[in-house]
């Protein structure tokens, strides 16, 4: 039962996100692509196909049981890999896990955008513009 009260949270979470946008959440806004992709329009398939797993921010959402868990988009682990590994990771998805392959759900236009859009949870280190 719990777990439903979680679930009801998280798509009034979504509905509310997607009527007011991300500027009152803190996410950056972002113009800049990844190999021709739009983060803008990634996000809007970020918050339509990826945010249930991998949370409004990237770094997973408390409560899922997975195992293993949803990558934290936000680790230098995922934002050190080069853009082509994790275009294939989300078109092929990852094996022994709830990452699923999505070329059938999205064009490669499509993974490039929602890939500038993950590239935008980059986190700074201190020093760095």
């Amino acid at each position: 039962m719990a777990t439903m009260g979680r679930m009801a949270l998280l798509w009034g979470v979504l509905v509310w996100t997607s009527a007011v946008g991300f500027s009152h959440l803190g996410i950056k806004e972002f113009t800049t692509s990844t190999k021709g992709g739009d983060a803008v329009t990634g996000r809007e398939i970020y918050v339509n196909t990826c945010i249930l797993c991998h949370g409004i921010d990237g770094k997973g959402v408390r409560g899922l049981q997975f195992v293993p868990p949803p990558a934290d988009l936000t680790t230098l682990a995922v934002q050190s890999r080069l853009d082509g590994t994790l275009f294939r990771r989300i078109h092929d998805g990852k094996p022994n896990t709830v990452m699923g392959a999505w070329k059938h759900a999205l064009s490669d236009e499509e993974i490039w955008d929602v890939l500038a859009y993950v590239r935008t949870f980059r986190i700074e280190s201190p020093g760095q513009p």
